[in-house]
């Protein structure tokens, strides 16, 4: 009986020690990394357009699904976020309508967030609407939306000299069909670095 108590005692305190180990090792520690792939890149995917689901939208109306997190960076330093991939780069409007609906808010801070790491480095916010609509008040309405996109950046931490924001009104369709849903993918903002990507 002895014996058995021992062997238990000594199971513990080898418990105990390997426990003692990964703790100062850095495996145990809250917000370490996962060992694992994967992370809020690979959660993240793109989404086309679907029935409306916007702040504000009607339910007449389709708005294409953006990204709904900014990404993060993988070893921790601001300096290490990366460049927001395409999904993360345009945020989309109700017909007639200029302001950032809730879900397209994480678009712009993940926008913000890089310029602010990255000094050197410059964007233009396109504005762009449907074809709906006179020319010039497609040009008027597509300012709006590159300049209000623009200014939550500037809010959010890019610098002015970064990011400028130009109007193509409907002359830069994404979808080129003469119905709501490619309308829908028209209203938009795109956030363009200069190599165009």
């Amino acid at each position: 009986m002895q014996t058995a108590v021992a062997i238990r005692m000594s199971v513990i305190a080898m418990i105990a020690l390997a426990a003692a180990g990964c703790a100062t090792s850095g495996e145990g520690k809250a917000g370490a990394a996962p060992a694992s792939g994967g992370g809020a890149a690979a959660a993240a995917t793109e989404t086309k357009p679907a029935a409306a689901t916007g702040v504000g939208a009607t339910a007449a109306e389709s708005a294409p699904l953006g990204a709904t997190s900014a990404p993060s960076a993988a070893s921790g330093g601001p300096a290490a976020l990366a460049r927001p991939g395409k999904e993360q780069r345009s945020v989309y409007y109700d017909l007639d309508k200029y302001n950032i609906g809730e879900r397209y808010k994480p678009v712009v801070e993940a926008n913000a967030k890089f310029l602010s790491t990255h000094p050197d480095v410059k964007a233009t916010v396109q504005g762009n609407t449907d074809e709906r609509g006179s020319r010039e008040y497609n040009l008027a309405l597509g300012q709006r939306r590159a300049d209000g996109v623009r200014r939550a950046m500037l809010l959010l931490g890019a610098r002015d000299s970064q990011v400028d924001a130009v109007s193509f009104g409907e002359e830069k369709p994404r979808a080129t069909a003469h119905n709501e849903q490619a309308w829908a993918q028209n209203r938009r903002s795109d956030v363009v670095y200069p190599d165009g990507q």
